[in-house]
């Protein structure tokens, strides 16, 4: 019997933020899924059978098969439709009912990845890692953008354990949705997080959960 929840990933940040979440609801309340890998170096997320899940052919892509086949693209959807459906206790986020501010600071971490940490991060990546000539210029204004957006998580998470919530916190999505970049500094061309102890404490905090390593192996190197 097919599992009602497919996610179609690969082995990058965005792929990555919806196993991890899925891997929490699965410990959590016993949420099953599958996962079909996509090739994204063969253009898969191209091919006509995807478009029509994504129009915009890109991963990650969920389908719901128990909800008539429905189908999420763009990471902090999916992220958003799954705590929608399937997070009943809204364990990894705030009830905008009952807590609006704690619910306001998730979104605005949430647009801040987005906006800022994944695409600047990600066109450092590319300027660094697969440009087909070497621009200093961008090399440098990526990277310098990388660390300024980290230094904005530091003010954060200096005090704090988590991005949103009360005290010092609670794991939620805005959490899971900007890890999965930072994570990956040294791809990005940053070596070390130790400018930036709060955001280096986070991040191994985050890293050391048992459904989090699962998520990362979504799907297997």
């Amino acid at each position: 019997m097919s599992k009602p929840l497919v996610l179609y990933t690969a082995r990058t940040p965005n792929g990555f933020k919806p196993s991890i979440l899925l891997e929490e609801l699965k410990a959590a309340y016993g949420v099953d899924y599958d996962f079909k890998k996509i090739d994204i170096g063969k253009n898969v997320q191209k091919e006509p059978w995807f478009i029509k899940l994504n129009p915009n052919g890109r991963i990650p892509t969920l389908v719901d098969h128990s909800r008539n086949d429905f189908s999420v693209f763009e990471s902090a959807a999916i992220l958003f439709y799954l705590e929608q459906h399937y997070d009943k206790e809204k364990k990894f986020i705030f009830d905008p009912a009952t807590h609006p501010d704690d619910y306001s600071e998730l979104l605005q971490w949430i647009f801040f990845a987005h906006g800022g940490v994944g695409p600047m991060q990600g066109q450092s990546n590319h300027f660094n890692r697969y440009a087909p000539e070497d621009i200093p210029y961008a090399k440098k204004r990526y990277i310098d953008e990388t660390k300024r957006l980290y230094g904005v998580l530091e003010i954060r998470l200096k005090e704090r354990e988590y991005l949103a919530g009360p005290g010092k916190g609670i794991y939620t999505i805005a959490d899971i949705n900007v890890f999965p970049w930072v994570r990956i500094h040294s791809f990005a061309g940053i070596e070390s997080l130790d400018e930036w102890p709060g955001v280096k404490s986070w991040v191994e905090r985050i890293e050391a959960r048992p459904t989090v390593q699962e998520g990362l192996n979504v799907p297997p190197a």
